[in-house]
């Protein structure tokens, strides 16, 4: 392990999150600090887009705020499906896939679900590319979600059944700002599944898994495709009354929940970094 990696991965699991609130969140950062906080979370949500037309131009504009370059992003349409990835090199052919839908029901402003999971995937683009790191590292924005997973299962089926063994897994942040993390179990791989449960509870950070009835996500169709997937979520019980309705708004966020996921998902990574590629794969 090299001194880069090992830093982030000390800071990770030494700085533990001992009670879900404010109080327990880490100090304001310094402009040279590359690890966010609640409070950055806090200024991100002053104004969302709220019109479907202005939601990829605003995934862009983050990820440059959060230091991708132009010509990093690559974009990848089929009709009028269209993701949009930035890749951070690891050391060799191995990927780890970290992802989030920006499509939303246009009766709110999609703020929870899931401008949030774009807001956490930004900073943890942000923080990992400040370290080293083994595994190739694809943030995705996808799109469609809301309609059948549309984007994801582009995404996934364009990947060649030989290359599969080189995608280790994949996280997938959807819908924070309203309590706690967990992970929809029916959706993700039980590998993945346990091994948040181990990560959070090295970050003693209170960690579910749930099922929402019928609730899908993206992660699903990374499953499909034999590729280990989590999602990871952040819903109080009264989700149903906020999600897909004109209550989806800034003022229901709670920024601390959003920061959890950030480091839950971080954490996450660099445990399936040091990992062997194929440890959380499915048995056959």
């Amino acid at each position: 392990m090299n001194h880069r990696l090992r830093t982030l991965t000390t800071f990770l699991f030494a700085v533990a999150v001992i009670a879900f609130s404010p109080s327990a969140a880490e100090p304001q950062n310094s402009g040279q600090d590359p690890f966010s906080s609640v409070e950055d979370f806090q200024r991100e949500f002053q104004s969302v887009p709220c019109r479907t037309k202005d939601r990829l131009p605003a995934v862009r504009s983050l990820f440059e705020k959060m230091g991708a370059k132009p010509n990093d992003f690559i974009s990848q349409k089929q009709g009028n499906v269209e993701n949009l990835q930035v890749r951070l090199p690891g050391l060799g052919a191995e990927t780890i896939i970290i992802g989030a839908h920006y499509d939303f029901i246009d009766a709110g402003c999609g703020a929870v679900d899931n401008w949030t999971g774009i807001v956490a995937l930004a900073h943890v683009y942000h923080t990992m590319g400040k370290f080293s790191h083994r595994k190739n590292v694809l943030f995705v924005a996808f799109d469609h979600e809301e309609d059948g997973l549309n984007g994801s299962r582009m995404m996934a089926k364009a990947i060649k059944k030989a290359e599969i063994p080189q995608y280790c897994g994949m996280i997938n942040i959807d819908s924070f700002g309203l309590a706690g993390p967990f992970a929809l179990a029916s959706s993700s791989s039980p590998s993945l599944v346990r091994l948040s449960e181990a990560t959070a509870e090295a970050l003693k950070v209170p960690f579910y898994k749930v099922s929402l009835g019928n609730a899908d996500a993206d992660s699903s169709s990374f499953v499909a495709r034999d590729i280990p997937a989590v999602t990871l979520s952040g819903l109080s019980k009264d989700w149903d009354s906020i999600l897909h309705s004109r209550n989806d708004q800034t003022d229901k966020i709670q920024p601390i929940s959003v920061y959890l996921g950030y480091r839950l998902a971080l954490s996450l990574f660099a445990r399936m970094d040091e990992a062997p590629c194929n440890e959380f794969a499915p048995r056959k």
